[in-house]
């Protein structure tokens, strides 16, 4: 008899389903009850099917695609499909019913150069032309899939950035492989050439000037908005019914805007190419008001450098006093002030700011560190939020 193992894995709020063996009319009707069951259990989250094991489907499992997709407003995502798979979807025609994609090309890394490694993933030098971000392992093809579209995306809009070619398996992994000619991290670059630290921080203002002077179509990037109210949602369990509608009443208070906020934008995450920066990290990147951008900037070069030293120096990749160095050539450069009074004044603004995001961005967290943190996340609410309502409305529609 047929074999088909089903199992499946939920992160971000997607359902994800995998098949392993064969589907036919010997064991479909099994196959399917588990399909739906697993559908059921999560009404709510997006679905895709992990084809990287399935060996052969039949009319009989097709049917089974069919029927779920029926019940999906978008198309069923069919990833990892092997060839000799993808011609049974080719020749009934499904590669048009459902969003089938064949499986991806395998990349080595062993014996690459590490350039940097991030909150998403690590990067690695692949050749003399090419470099491949290799993602941490919870991180879904479906994210890394629209991180891919947002890079393309940001291209055209003329955002500084690399060209992104294909994604790959590494290991128990994916990667986007991206060409980027005798480059190197920016954090790296500034460490290597303490004597070019001016001319970096220079290059650095300038680069975020000009990502937030980008204006973009309607639709191309979600909004700020519209990625802060479910992440709201999602730590609702952990805060009064009241907290929960301050909470969605401040963001939607936030100013709107059509350009560019990139989420991440420390030095880990840009590379020096010749003489231009370029970013390859764009799985954050939103429409919004640019103080977003200066909060996280404030994130991870003051708060994470102060709160947990080892873990940003990692992710950064660079030393704290470094790092601190960073923040102030940038942020004298961004102000166009060295007045150490107007530099605090601006800095407690976005410590306020950072207290705000922190409590959605508490969504972002692996489960067993979210209960861990769920004591912070309450008082960050209630004590520095909640008490300073008034002053973060303000800032939040104006700045």
């Amino acid at each position: 008899m047929s074999e088909c193992n089903v199992s499946s894995s939920v992160q971000n709020d997607l359902l994800q389903i995998s098949f392993a063996g064969r589907i036919d009319s010997a064991n479909a009707a099994a196959v399917e009850a588990s399909v739906l069951e697993l559908r059921q259990a999560n009404a709510t989250a997006s679905i895709c099917i992990d084809a990287e094991k399935l060996e052969y489907i039949s009319s009989a499992g097709l049917r089974i695609l069919l029927k779920l997709q029926k019940g999906e407003k978008q198309k069923v995502q069919v990833l990892n499909v092997r060839p000799e798979v993808y011609e049974i979807f080719d020749v009934t025609g499904f590669v048009e019913i459902l969003d089938v994609k064949k499986a991806l090309r395998n990349v080595s890394i062993d014996g690459c150069e590490r350039l940097g490694v991030g909150g998403t993933g690590a990067v690695y030098r692949l050749s003399g032309d090419t470099i491949v971000k290799v993602y941490h392992p919870h991180i879904t093809l479906q994210q890394i899939e629209q991180e891919r579209k947002f890079a393309k995306t940001a291209f055209v809009q003329g955002v500084p950035t690399a060209i992104a070619f294909d994604i790959v398996r590494c290991g128990d992994s994916y990667g986007t492989v991206y060409e980027l000619l005798d480059s190197d991290t920016f954090a790296r670059a500034i460490v290597k050439h303490p004597e070019k630290f001016d001319e970096y921080m220079d290059k650095y203002v300038a680069l975020v000037n000009t990502l937030h002077g980008i204006h973009v179509p309607a639709g191309s990037f979600d909004s700020i908005k519209d990625v802060l109210h479910p992440r709201i949602d999602l730590v609702a369990k952990y805060m009064e019914p009241g907290e929960v509608e301050l909470m969605h009443s401040m963001v939607d208070d936030m100013r709107d805007t059509d350009t560019l906020v990139h989420g991440d934008l420390h030095p880990g995450n840009i590379m020096l190419q010749g003489d231009e920066l370029m970013i390859i990290d764009m799985a954050d990147m939103t429409t919004g008001a640019p103080i977003y951008d200066l909060t996280c900037l404030y994130r991870d070069l003051v708060s994470a450098a102060q709160s947990a030293p080892q873990i940003i120096e990692q992710s950064v990749g660079m030393k704290t006093d470094m790092i601190a160095k960073v923040w102030q050539g940038f942020i004298t450069r961004y102000l166009g002030t060295t007045d150490a009074a107007e530099i605090d004044a601006y800095e407690k603004k976005l410590q306020l700011l950072y207290m705000f995001n922190l409590v959605p961005m508490m969504a972002l967290a692996p489960a067993e560190m979210l209960e861990r943190a769920i004591p912070r996340l309450t008082a960050v609410l209630r004590q520095v939020v909640i008490p300073n309502e008034k002053v973060l409305r303000q800032m939040l529609s104006t700045l």
